[in-house]
């Protein structure tokens, strides 16, 4: 059950009073008044650029407002900082994970403030230290492992419990489950449950409504740098809180399929084995074409696509691209092939953070944009150009460095760099990870208009109840092979989640 908001003004632990932050050129948030009590978990919604992450930033003591008061504890902020907020019981877990992948999970739980002991950093104290946290968080992750040696998943976890090893008394969660197993997500709602049972107040950033309704009673919604109504989430259906975050119908979000049919096969596997997650896969793809790939965070989805893509080593089995078999696959032979892979991890394996937006869409062919083999600006600015506009990418100037941009808007840059180097099969690993509602329909309908086109796409998401939105067909990929195909319209949600947890208890599942 949802935790209770309890109603004493007394409680309140962190308010936004009259808040506006500008940039250059933007308006970030815009009179914004927000607060949060103590034991109370209140959902953060919004699109993408909708002012979340700066109030977030704001209430972290990241950055300042450039009007208006952020009180912490009923004390103002300022320019106090980081330190200020995390003395005043602020603690923040980021989607975008920040650990040190070469220092063990202990050391990155004291990143810092190594405590000390006769012989200098005391390693024990450490790992007993971050033993204690993960217990309590009901986590068996060894304190002295790697943290760049465990899975994506892990290494969220090891976040959230690092943020909570000094009892804050504000968390912020920012996207804590994106990556995360159903059985993981269930402990981390189980763990804010407790938190906040402590007096703990918890702001819950998500753009799965299932969590936000099992962990909090109220959502404030926000759209355009502006708070636009905090709900009582057990009066509001979905589809009304999704009106409130993008101002329209959602249903109006959808991409419509052209009518047509698809063409000859351009890819196909035969036998496919990535031991140990992938052990006999056998499926096509077609010219014009969507095919979703569904399975549960570790089937081996990722692999899959990563084979496919020349980027882990096939044991056995066959890839053939328009009937011709590939022998020693690899990135470079799969790219002459026409093959683009997005990878899961945008942040430190899709986009080149230190580049501009321009500079990540042409990277990937710049023959076209070079005259006499000499680089042209004028060129690279009409293409970047043109593939923006077409993908909808929202920036005050595409010179400017792509980790500036939202997360939705790096993926669709991202896209956009094998659109300009004219790819002819797409394989995209969770795209949508992360993003909000809006830009969400904005890759499904990205997908759709570049099957219309007669390019080939495979779409794998970990969140189900994307793909019956935009797939022609669906593969189910359980236990290291696919073991259910679906054929729209008769895609359903339902269907899918029954396929995917076959072998899997029905606790594990919700």
């Amino acid at each position: 059950m949802p935790t209770s908001v309890q109603t004493q003004s007394s409680d309140i632990i962190a308010q936004a009073i009259g808040v506006t932050r500008t940039y250059p050129g933007v308006t970030a948030l815009d009179n914004v008044d927000f607060e949060v009590r103590r034991g109370e978990v209140r959902a953060l919604l919004g699109q993408n650029g909708a002012g979340k992450s700066t109030l977030i930033r704001l209430l972290s003591g990241v950055d300042v407002p450039s009007s208006g008061t952020i009180l912490i504890g009923g004390r103002e902020l300022g320019a106090d900082g980081i330190r200020g907020a995390t003395e005043r019981g602020v603690a923040t877990c980021y989607q975008e994970l920040s650990l040190v992948a070469e220092l063990t999970v202990a050391e990155n739980f004291f990143l810092g403030r190594w405590p000390r002991g006769r012989f200098g950093i005391d390693t024990k104290a450490m790992a007993e230290k971050a033993a204690q946290t993960l217990a309590d968080l009901g986590v068996a992750i060894d304190p002295t492992a790697i943290a760049g040696s465990l899975t994506l998943a892990q290494q969220q976890i090891v976040e959230i419990a690092r943020a909570l090893q000094d009892d804050p008394k504000l968390l912020i969660l920012d996207e804590p489950t994106s990556a995360l197993a159903s059985a993981e997500v269930a402990l981390v709602l189980e763990t804010v449950r407790r938190v906040a049972a402590r007096g703990v107040a918890v702001i819950y950033v998500s753009h799965r409504m299932d969590e936000i309704r099992q962990i909090a009673n109220t959502a404030t919604v926000m759209r355009n740098g502006r708070v636009v109504e905090t709900v009582d989430l057990g009066e509001s259906d979905t589809a009304t809180i999704i009106r409130l975050m993008i101002g329209s119908d959602p249903e109006s979000q959808r991409p419509q399929a052209d009518d047509h049919e698809p063409g000859s096969v351009v890819l196909e596997a035969r036998e496919l084995a990535v031991l140990p997650k992938v052990t006999n896969v056998s499926f096509h793809v077609r010219a014009g074409e969507i095919l979703g790939i569904a399975g549960l965070l570790g089937s081996g989805r990722t692999e899959l696509l990563r084979a496919l893509a020349g980027f882990q080593s096939i044991d056995s089995g066959t890839v053939l691209v328009n009937d011709i078999a590939i022998d020693a696959v690899s990135p470079r032979r799969m790219r002459r092939a026409g093959i683009a892979m997005t990878p899961e991890d945008r942040k430190r394996e899709g986009a080149l953070m230190n580049l501009g937006i321009d500079e990540n869409i042409v990277i990937s062919d710049y023959r076209s944009v070079s005259r006499v083999g000499v680089l042209s600006s004028k060129l690279i600015r009409e293409a970047s150009q043109a593939l923006a506009q077409r993908l909808s990418i929202k920036a005050h100037d595409l010179s400017q460095l792509i980790s500036t941009l939202s997360g939705g808007n790096q993926q669709k840059a991202v896209i956009a760099r094998w659109l300009h180097a004219d790819a002819s099969i797409l394989l995209l690993d969770e795209p949508t990870r992360g993003v909000d509602v809006e830009a969400k329909a904005q890759i499904y309908a990205i997908m759709r208009a570049v099957a219309d086109e007669g390019k080939a796409v495979v779409f794998v998401s970990s969140e189900l109840e994307e793909l019956p939105l935009c797939c022609d067909r669906v593969l189910v990929l359980r236990d290291g092979q696919i073991q259910r195909e679906f054929t729209a319209p008769a895609i359903t949600l339902s269907d899918l989640l029954e396929a995917s947890m076959a072998s899997h208890s029905i606790q594990e599942a919700s």
